[in-house]
């Protein structure tokens, strides 16, 4: 429900709302490299759908990467500009994945279709030591509606011609804290307005100001991106119409 204090501005706060996919993330219990989901299950963490002509995933020192985050989308309630089928992954490195040791990879349901690898011994509980997901985690979704977020660069609304920020110090405590959880972001998510805890990366003055959040992780009890930071994954509009995740990119940040 809208705080009475916002009531004046509904209407217009309406053209702000985005739809998402709310990711419900629960850790199952099993080795890590006992993954005892399906291998083309939507998933954080556990073993990868990969085809045999498909090389697996390395950093820039040769080691081999470790899936962090598997979607598939037959699973997922369709968000509009979104895949309706395939499957989205994102690898980071086993040791240096807080400078830009990422890979991104969408197969295509006839890629699902083809032979797939299934010996993982290459992988060992070293590569897992400094992952920000820490368990194996089985993914459940759920549509959304989000209302916006202060932190994001595209919620650009004037409140009688003030920003966000400095509306909120007009407000009240009370008022302050019933702002924030209106307009919160906090979760794990497909789509939708981004939290961040520093900045929003996708610059004001460059070419990457309308860029879409195609994934936002939170961390909770069993993942964490440094102290208490998100990761994401985002992508221009033209190359998710294309299907083109080549010029997807992660960024986190954290406290």
């Amino acid at each position: 429900m809208i705080p009475k204090f916002l009531k004046k501005y509904e209407e217009a706060l309406k053209k702000y709302e985005r739809e998402f996919v709310k990711i419900n993330a629960k850790p199952i219990k099993c080795e890590l490299l006992k993954d005892s989901l399906s291998i083309r299950e939507s998933k954080f963490l556990g073993k990868p759908f990969l085809p045999l002509d498909k090389e697996y995933p390395k950093d820039k020192k040769g080691n081999p990467m470790i899936m962090i985050a598997q979607l598939n989308f037959e699973e997922i309630p369709n968000l509009e500009n979104f895949p309706k089928e395939g499957l989205l992954q994102l690898f980071l490195s086993p040791f240096d994945w807080y400078e830009e040791g990422f890979k991104i990879f969408f197969h295509s349901k006839k890629d699902l279709e083809k032979e797939h690898l299934t010996d993982f011994s290459f992988l060992n509980e070293s590569y897992y030591e400094e992952s920000p997901v820490f368990k194996i985690h089985k993914l459940t979704f759920e549509k959304s509606i989000d209302k916006g977020n202060s932190e994001d660069l595209q919620f650009d609304f004037s409140f009688d011609g003030l920003p966000y920020w400095e509306f909120e110090d007009t407000l009240a405590e009370v008022e302050r804290n019933d702002l924030f959880d209106f307009f919160t972001c906090e979760s794990h998510k497909i789509g939708g307005y981004a939290d961040f805890t520093q900045s929003d990366p996708r610059d004001c003055e460059g070419n990457n100001v309308d860029d879409i959040q195609l994934l936002q992780i939170d961390s909770e009890d069993d993942i964490m991106f440094g102290d208490s930071g998100l990761g994401h994954i985002f992508i221009n509009k033209k190359s998710l119409l294309e299907k083109d995740f080549s010029k997807a990119y992660f960024y986190w940040d954290c406290c």
